[in-house]
């Protein structure tokens, strides 16, 4: 099972292939980002999950700063909204994926 960045799991989607295996079947291709590629890698079967590390989160921290300077208490730990998603769903969101 392989778990990393999309382009280590491009390129080792890339090595499963040329050693005859088959990336997703063989081997468990498991990728971080949840950026466009790996929902292509997924549609196109070579990469059964990829695990989104959410870049879009500027404008809760915005408002979190924003609350904070007015003196408002927050919480000590604020989650960004992220998820896993699996081959099975690539497809139907790949339109969807603005990363």
């Amino acid at each position: 099972m392989f778990y990393m960045h999309i382009m280590m799991a491009i390129g080792a989607i890339q090595a499963i292939e040329e050693y005859g295996l088959k990336p997703a079947e063989d081997i468990v291709v498991i990728g971080v980002d949840a950026v466009r590629g790996a929902f292509e890698a997924m549609a196109a079967g070579k990469m059964n999950v990829t695990i989104e590390c959410n870049p879009q989160f500027g404008p809760q921290l915005v408002d979190l700063i924003e609350a904070h300077m007015a003196g408002e208490e927050l919480p000590k730990r604020i989650a960004v909204e992220e998820d896993m998603y699996t081959m099975d769903q690539a497809e139907e969101l790949l339109d969807s994926r603005t990363y």
